[in-house]
């Protein structure tokens, strides 16, 4: 059974507006990574939406949990903002116990050449392979449990809490 990328935006995503200094969504460059990572897997990749995770409402986490609960696709890999990941986690791992979901992110756009995210998309593909059902974050070759994590913003990193 292949694997299921849903695209929600986030830094992954971004672009950036050279005229006005600004970050704004275009496409998604998930086909691109995978291209560019000599990904061999059997991937299935939809985007839900394409927005910041700032901006997220708890409707927008609601059309995520129903997309992953309504894929037959066992294994789902999720593209999402940092800033409110933990948040989206939590809502799926209260609902969802049948699957492996892994949420992954950036903390620099794609775009910009030295982002984070090939690196978090491939560590997220590979521990969505190896781990048993459950839901969980990926964040810089590191994988923690959705009940257990935490962006600390002072550091740039995610971190387990204790």
């Amino acid at each position: 059974m292949p694997i299921k990328i849903l695209i929600t935006g986030g830094t992954f995503d971004k672009e950036y507006d050279e005229i006005n200094g600004a970050l704004y969504f275009k496409d998604t460059h998930v086909p691109e990574m995978l291209k560019l990572g000599r990904c061999r897997l059997d991937i299935q990749v939809r985007t839900v939406m394409m927005i910041d995770s700032l901006d997220m409402t708890e409707a927008d986490r609601q059309l995520i949990l129903e997309n992953c609960q309504k894929s037959p696709e066992d294994k789902i890999v999720i593209t999402h903002g940092t800033d409110t990941i933990v948040e989206t986690a939590k809502i799926l791992g209260e609902n969802i116990k049948d699957k492996t979901i892994v949420l992954t992110g950036a903390m620099i756009p794609y775009a910009f050449g030295s982002s984070d995210g090939l690196f978090n998309l491939g560590s997220a593909l590979s521990f969505v392979q190896a781990l048993p059902h459950g839901v969980y974050i990926a964040m810089n070759g590191k994988y923690f449990f959705w009940d257990n994590v935490r962006k600390n913003r002072e550091r740039g990193v995610f971190e387990e809490i204790f």
